[in-house]
């Protein structure tokens, strides 16, 4: 081999030496590329996610604050409410629905009562228990309560009933009504001041227990004035006492004498 050939291929094998070396620095830069991609886009996925669970935790924390801050007693609240016990949860539900039959009667008795007293009394009512429902549906709202807003259908009928009535016959249903409601309202309320284990419960049932043995001495005073309670007590005695004799003498010159006597009394 001549040395003109020797020169060529000295060349052949340095390009393909060089073409090599390209491939191999091409194939190098694009392995690290492709890592570096990977790398980006899995610290991004990871960012990604991190800043999302960092957004969601920040958004509800940021919900719960914007919650207790518009309710500063959301979570006396909740705690009241499990606190609280069935009996106390009774008195409650109880004292509304009384209450808002007490208010729609007495809105009927300034009606239809026949008598002023009535109807004072049906104002009295009316003005009383609004105050009260009003007192009860705030104590209810801080303690977690929801309080009904309607009459079942048991008490509804008693109304209904009633004031169907009219003239002396509603009067009459009306005031035995208000006797026997008051009469268990009182018993309620005196347990409940007593014997009630939620503070507030217990001190709202003694400020209004003394509005309600008031109501309770009204009615049983209408009670008494429009029963009819008329006793008639009398006694006929009739005594008659007489006496009648009749005595007739003849005397006969003869010697023979007749005598004749009658005698009546009469005692019944």
């Amino acid at each position: 081999m001549n040395n003109e050939q020797l020169i060529k291929s000295a060349h052949v094998w340095a390009v393909i030496v060089l073409i090599a070396s390209t491939v191999f620095g091409i194939s190098r830069m694009s392995d690290s590329t492709i890592g570096a991609q990977n790398s980006n886009q899995n610290n991004n996925s990871n960012s990604n996610t991190s800043g999302n669970a960092n957004s969601s935790r920040s958004k509800n924390a940021n919900t719960m604050s914007n919650r207790n801050a518009a309710n500063p007693n959301a979570t006396g609240e909740q705690a009241a409410m499990g606190n609280l016990s069935s009996e106390d949860q009774k008195f409650v539900m109880d004292a509304a629905i009384g209450g808002m039959m007490e208010v729609e009667l007495g809105r009927w008795a300034a009606q239809k009562g026949t008598t002023e007293a009535v109807k004072q009394f049906g104002k009295r009512m009316v003005d009383d228990h609004s105050k009260a429902n009003t007192e009860l549906m705030s104590l209810a709202s801080r303690k977690g309560i929801t309080l009904p807003t309607a009459l079942d259908e048991k008490h509804q009928a008693q109304i209904t009933k009633i004031t169907r009535m009219t003239g002396a016959d509603f009067d009459r249903a009306y005031i035995k009504m208000m006797l026997s409601d008051h009469k268990k309202d009182v018993s309620e309320f005196e347990k409940q001041s007593t014997k009630g284990t939620d503070a507030d419960i217990k001190a709202f049932a003694g400020t209004t227990l003394p509005t309600l043995q008031e109501h309770l001495t009204l009615v049983e005073a209408l009670n008494g004035s429009t029963s009819g309670g008329n006793s008639n007590s009398g006694s006929n005695s009739n005594s008659n006492r007489g006496s009648s004799m009749n005595s007739n003498s003849n005397s006969n010159r003869g010697g023979s004498k007749n005598s004749n006597g009658n005698g009546n009394s009469n005692r019944p």
